[in-house]
């Protein structure tokens, strides 16, 4: 007994000679007030902008991110349930900026603005973590743009070309097809050595499940990260939803690819950022937006850039979607985004109802790139096209007021007809390249002045599925070279009357 005795004694002594005493400084505080979202916390002097901090509650940690940092207290906002957090509840400051798991393994998966997957089937492996926020690379580090991203849709590949590292705006009214230029971008990326990330940002969840499985059956997942902060989703994850989805894209851009980021859309971002700021007792400005509403997006679409071969070629090419209230540009969160972007497609409402889809209005649509994102075969065939299309428009518009029209006046009109056929296209089936370069040319070069107006769209179905099954030698040169020629304008001509003549 006394020998158990002592080795007792002797333990608890080296127990004492052992022990160090180790003093862990952390900054913990209380919440004053919390509401909608937002918590007003006291005693946290030392925290940092967009630092994590985790409140104590009865069901374990909730995280928020400081947002506003003022002298006696700090406006925070809460990613997790906010309920369950309560006035004079313990927080704890983290050390750590906000940061989101990135790599390879986001890859065809669902997550939400945390990149915590929503589509069950199960955990992410992160290869690294990144800041949500993130400095734009300076004006040494890019290069300007000069290779194109095939959007697959004709009128857009043709006369607003988009470039890798460009951010072209997509705008209109609601239900009028932005999304669907989006969608069919992406699922024109097989292939084209291309990874895609989808911010959908306070859209329906159904809406996006149609979307993910349209993009499943397309292949498109297999290249694809969808970020997901939806209509019911707290304003919070709303606002870090797009800055999660650039932060997922720069991983890939940092090892020298090239990535396409889309953001549906930014006028519900601003709206989310104007809840968030008003509830934070921020002062409002003009449409009750906070003063900061230019940076919130300017700050986000800077991300998007080429760089140069120093700093690895890798590029992010931004498609940002604003929607308008009846047409309206001129109205603030449209013209800021508008003086960022890099050029805007605008669709517009008259077409859509005409039949004329994707509604793409080529008088108010610029690409501020312009034909230095076209491969050179595209830029010969589709050089005239945007003056064509703005004119026919005009020409239409007169031409039905009187019938004493020219001849000259005539045959614009008949072509405008013929170009306005062909513009339209059908939901997730973007064209190759090689085969708009074909049937611009048949258009350009007065083969298809022959054809009936109402039978254009079916002569040029006809057309791709008769060059789809054979192999010809020019079609696979524009293809892989994008060259244009003496040789390929006569071949193309060759092609074309020879499916005229196996078609009469």
């Amino acid at each position: 007994m006394s020998n158990t005795k002592d080795y007792i004694i002797e333990a608890i002594k080296e127990k004492i000679e052992n022990f160090e005493a180790e003093a862990k400084i952390e900054s913990v505080g209380r919440v004053l007030k919390v509401s909608d979202g937002i918590a007003l916390v006291s005693g946290l002097s030392d925290v940092m902008m967009s630092e994590i901090l985790e409140f104590s509650t009865d069901q374990g940690i909730v995280k928020g991110v400081a947002l506003n940092l003022e002298e006696t207290q700090i406006g925070v906002i809460i990613l997790g349930d906010y309920i369950l957090v309560k006035e004079g509840a313990e927080v704890k400051g983290t050390g750590r900026i906000l940061e989101v798991p990135v790599g390879e393994a986001m890859i065809g998966r669902v997550v939400n603005a945390l990149g915590e997957p929503l589509d069950g089937q199960g955990t992410i492996k992160a290869t690294a973590y990144y800041p949500v926020e993130k400095i734009a690379p300076g004006v040494i580090a890019r290069q300007s743009v000069h290779e194109p991203v095939q959007t697959g849709i004709k009128a857009i590949d043709s006369m607003i070309p988009i470039g890798r590292g460009q951010r072209e705006l997509i705008i209109g009214d609601r239900q009028i097809g932005k999304t669907a230029i989006a969608i069919d971008t992406i699922i024109n990326q097989k292939g084209q050595n291309m990874k895609c990330v989808y911010v959908a940002i306070g859209q329906k969840e159904s809406k996006i499940a149609n979307i993910v499985a349209k993009l499943e059956e397309a292949g498109a997942m297999e290249y694809t990260t969808v970020v997901l902060a939806g209509s019911s989703h707290p304003a919070p994850l709303l606002y870090i939803a797009p800055y999660t989805g650039s932060a997922i894209a720069e991983y890939f851009l940092d090892k020298g690819e090239d990535v396409l980021i889309i953001y549906d859309d930014l006028s519900k971002h601003a709206n989310a950022y104007r809840e968030i700021s008003l509830l934070l007792r921020r002062p409002p400005g003009r449409e009750a937006y906070p003063g900061d509403v230019f940076y919130l997006h300017s700050r986000l679409l800077e991300r998007a850039c080429k760089l140069n071969k120093d700093f690895g070629g890798g590029s992010i090419t931004a498609l940002p979607i604003i929607e308008t209230q009846a047409g309206d540009v001129s109205a603030y969160i449209p013209t800021n985004v508008i003086s960022i972007t890099d050029g805007q497609i605008y669709l517009e409402p008259d077409l859509f109802y005409q039949g004329n889809r994707p509604a793409v209005n080529a008088g108010l649509s610029v690409s501020r790139v312009g034909s230095s994102a076209q491969i050179k075969a595209m830029k010969k065939v589709a050089g005239k096209l945007r003056i064509e299309a703005a004119q026919y428009r005009e020409l239409a518009a007169f031409a039905q007021f009187g019938s004493d029209l020219d001849e000259e006046t005539k045959k614009k009109l008949e072509r405008g007809k013929r170009l306005y056929e062909i513009f339209k296209q059908e939901q997730y089936s973007p064209l190759a390249v090689e085969n708009q370069v074909l049937v611009f040319y048949a258009l350009i070069s007065g083969l298809l002045d022959d054809v009936e107006v109402k039978e254009i769209i079916n002569f040029e179905k006809d057309l791709v599925n008769y060059v789809s099954l054979g192999q010809y030698d020019v079609l696979e040169k524009i293809k892989t070279s994008g060259d244009w020629n003496e040789e390929i304008e006569k071949s193309l001509a060759e092609l074309i009357n020879n499916f005229k003549k196996s078609r009469a």
